[in-house]
């Protein structure tokens, strides 16, 4: 197993409940094949630029892990067909 990062951005306007819902489906992709480490909720931030002439901010997550290769593609799906996350990165935290 490596060891793994992801920050994503949620959508600004979700409930709490929401968002910890999201979060508890990252962390369940994760536990299939991986362990989750730190979970850090930066909270709602500006974002750099406007995504989609809409968010002007959003709610960060940042996700430290172990955890096999197959995970990464099932964090990138779940990622793809849940509208809530406007933004994502995976990165590899052994270099």
């Amino acid at each position: 197993m490596r060891a793994y990062e992801t920050l994503f951005v949620l959508k600004p306007d979700l409930e709490k409940e929401t968002i910890e819902e999201l979060i508890g489906k990252v962390k369940a992709v994760i536990e299939t094949a991986g362990t989750v480490g730190k979970v850090d909720e930066w909270g709602k931030r500006k974002l750099a630029y406007d995504i989609d002439k809409k968010y002007q901010e959003g709610y960060y997550v940042l996700v430290e892990f172990n955890a096999e290769n197959s995970v990464l593609d099932a964090l990138d799906h779940l990622y793809k067909i849940t509208e809530s996350f406007i933004r994502n990165i995976i990165i590899n935290k052994e270099k």
